[in-house]
């Protein structure tokens, strides 16, 4: 909305009516057979001058705020906690438990989950105290990202080919239907590992996370 200044002082924020003439939104199937995300064609669309947010030319400083948010929701420590967890148990029941090296990929994702934590407590004393945790929440979709990539590999590495079979109903809440491999608490672990391909993309990818960290970090 303004040309002058550097290009992200020009941006005002709008909200859109997904129903709007011109949207056209196309679901992208995922390696596990879900839909989660999507293409969305904008094609002469006309938006409202009052579905202004905020002040004009102030929508990256909004945006900003949002993304902080986004990338820290990204992060998802508690479910990090979980899994791991969820991977002790697997790794027990399985028998790689008592492999050392095994033991020490998990001793690992555990020290790199509670660092995560850390950095999530970070972002969130930032926030309350008005400062910027843009960068900050950089590094925690960065690692949060690759946390979960690393212990979806783990459970399936844990469960063998007892993890195979994908069965994608497995990963909603209550499910209860019959799994191929026998344990039914290994039944999710197929379809995670194939979803979970995509965190290190969405919300911004890692590559470039990892050059706007070095931007506002390092200078």
């Amino acid at each position: 909305t303004s040309n002058e200044g550097k290009p992200q002082t020009g941006i005002s924020f709008l909200l859109i009516d997904m129903k709007s003439p011109g949207v056209t939104v196309r679901p992208i199937k995922l390696m596990d057979g879900g839909v989660e995300v999507n293409e969305v064609w904008f094609d002469n669309v006309e938006v409202p001058a009052n579905n202004l947010i905020g002040e004009e030319n102030k929508g990256w400083t909004y945006a900003k705020h949002l993304l902080s948010h986004e990338r820290t929701n990204i992060a998802d420590v508690n479910r990090a906690k979980r899994e791991l967890e969820r991977l002790k148990r697997i790794a027990k029941s399985e028998g790689v438990w008592d492999d050392l090296r095994f033991r020490d990929e998990i001793a690992k994702l555990e020290v790199d989950v509670v660092a995560l934590e850390m950095l999530v407590l970070r972002v969130l004393a930032a926030s309350t105290s008005g400062k910027n945790s843009l960068d900050i929440a950089g590094l925690l979709k960065i690692k949060g990202s690759e946390i979960q990539q690393r212990y979806s590999e783990l459970m399936m590495l844990a469960g063998g080919p007892y993890a195979l079979p994908l069965v994608r109903e497995a990963m909603e809440a209550g499910w209860q239907g019959d799994f191929p491999g026998g344990d039914a608490g290994l039944a999710p672990l197929a379809s995670t590992y194939f979803n979970m391909r995509k965190t290190t993309i969405y919300g911004g990818s890692n590559e470039v996370q990892r050059n706007i960290v070095a931007q506002t970090v390092l200078g």
